[in-house]
């Protein structure tokens, strides 16, 4: 009997596609039958049609329902894939402008710092909704695959409060992987033998063995420096490494919210990044390229409705592993890879309760990670200040409590690095004015907020387009340097 997965945030073009695709390259899930729920019927339909035409130009078994209401896309499933933005990107536009006003620059914002802490308040309660829906409708034990920003806080309480059978999955250990290969001249990516563990963003490459050979921090340290590119692009990488003795597997311009010793100072953030990609540590980068993209997306579909796409099968396979995660619980076929789940001492100098990313396997009986031991510890620390934020943030998006909320930001490594305390709580008010459509939980405290911010007294603000802002850039342009929509394998 077919397996049915359910797909919620269907209306990511990109990565929904990506996901289908790679299902149905796998022979004894070709037909699979995919459920897409979307609140955008616009965007719903849209991707519909292109995966639709991927089913029938390749002659598959596979089925699609397409609908707004969840519940219905819901009933029944086996497995549930998590893939929302909560707010779109009019949130995150308010996630990365708003603490601007207060001089808090960040590249991505949407793991930690103030957007990543705001993402996480309305995301969760979302979650929630969709855990509830889960144990009501889909088949019992569902798995449910988070792949939805920030990893941790919504796993966390989605096994906490929504109680369900989950996993966060992330591919940033992929792309840090690939760059040490690199480096190092290796031919291909699975020449290099890595332990990687952490949390979410903030992983740890602890043992890279090549040929081999054990590769020290100071080899690696002196590769990464003589690379013409990444020598330029990854310089916090770098200096952690050099600092640290370890890589991490974050990009440039994500590791700097993390570290404010980066990206505290709007005179030395130039020092520290570079404008010739976003992921480099560019103000507001990610909001730009995605604005870039939707738009992209909105203006060529009937081009990439009419192109020739490539056939599904397993060269057309990326590493995103939602895939194979189903692949080795339906086929028996044994998967290692990299998950986010409680810690249960699986880093033994990490809290039980947080959610850690740490490798395991996956076969027939389920998914399991193995105890990795200590992180080093100035790799602990660095995890460990996330950590507690996260705890906070999750708590205040579950209870609705903006005291906690307060809390966490002041806690946050770049947000008390740059601002005070008064700073701090007249940001949140604004911040949750502005979201107030995402944010039930905070209901009643909005009124109140807004009442602090008409009568004051008030903090002053400033509006800066932050450090290092680039322009948008123009359609044509992108067409140019970005690819269509259309999967790409993982050897491209």
């Amino acid at each position: 009997m077919a397996i049915k997965v359910a797909v919620i945030g269907a209306g990511s073009v990109g990565f929904t596609r990506r996901l289908m695709r790679d299902i149905l390259a796998v022979p004894q899930l070709s037909d699979t039958q995919f459920a897409f729920t979307d609140i955008s019927r616009a965007n719903l339909d849209l991707v519909t049609k292109l995966c639709r035409k991927d089913i029938r130009t390749n002659k598959l078994p596979a089925k699609i329902s397409s609908t707004t209401q969840r519940r219905r896309a819901l009933r029944n499933a086996d497995y549930v894939i998590c893939c929302v933005r909560v707010g779109g990107l009019e949130a995150f536009r308010h996630d990365i402008e708003i603490p601007l006003r207060y001089g808090v620059d960040q590249c991505v914002g949407d793991t930690l710092c103030a957007g990543g802490i705001m993402y996480g308040q309305r995301t969760i309660p979302e979650i929630l909704a969709f855990a509830r829906d889960v144990r009501d409708v889909a088949k019992p034990g569902a798995l449910f695959l988070n792949y939805a920003n920030p990893m941790a806080m919504n796993t966390w309480a989605g096994l906490d409060d929504g109680q369900l059978n989950m996993v966060g999955l992330c591919h940033g250990i992929e792309h840090g992987w690939t760059q040490i290969a690199e480096v190092l001249g290796a031919t291909t990516r699975d020449d290099v033998n890595i332990t990687c563990a952490g949390i979410n963003h903030q992983t740890w490459y602890t043992r890279i063995v090549h040929r081999g050979r054990e590769i020290s921090g100071t080899e690696l340290l002196t590769a990464f420096e003589n690379h013409p590119v990444f020598s330029k692009t990854e310089k916090v990488r770098i200096d952690v490494l050099r600092r640290f003795g370890y890589y991490s597997t974050e990009s440039n311009g994500h590791l700097s919210e993390y570290l404010p010793w980066y990206r505290k100072r709007p005179r030395q953030i130039r020092r520290w990044i570079d404008l010739s990609q976003w992921s480099a540590g560019e103000t507001g980068g990610y909001l730009r390229v995605s604005t870039e993209r939707r738009h992209w997306f909105e203006t060529d579909f009937p081009r990439w409705i009419e192109a020739d796409d490539p056939p599904i099968g397993p060269d057309d396979r990326s590493d995103e592993r939602g895939s194979y995660i189903i692949e080795a619980l339906e086929t028996g076929k044994t998967y290692r890879g990299f998950f986010n789940v409680r810690n249960n001492d699986v880093i033994s100098n990490l809290p039980k309760d947080a959610i850690v990313e740490a490798p395991g396997y996956v076969d027939a009986h389920g998914i399991h990670v193995p105890p990795v031991g200590d992180l080093p510890l100035a790799c602990a620390a660095t995890c460990m200040a996330s950590i507690n934020v996260q705890r906070m943030a999750t708590q205040a998006a579950t209870t609705g409590d903006p005291l906690l909320l307060k809390q966490a930001m002041l806690h946050d490594p770049l947000v008390g690095a740059v601002c005070d305390p008064p700073e701090i709580w007249q940001m949140v008010d604004e911040l949750l004015i502005a979201q107030a459509a995402w944010l039930p939980q905070y209901g009643s405290e909005i009124p109140r907020a807004r009442n602090r911010l008409e009568h004051g007294p008030l903090v002053k603000t400033k509006q800066w387009a932050g450090a290092a802002r680039r322009p948008s850039q123009p359609l044509a342009k992108i067409r140019k340097t970005v690819p269509p929509p259309v999967p790409r394998s993982r050897d491209q």
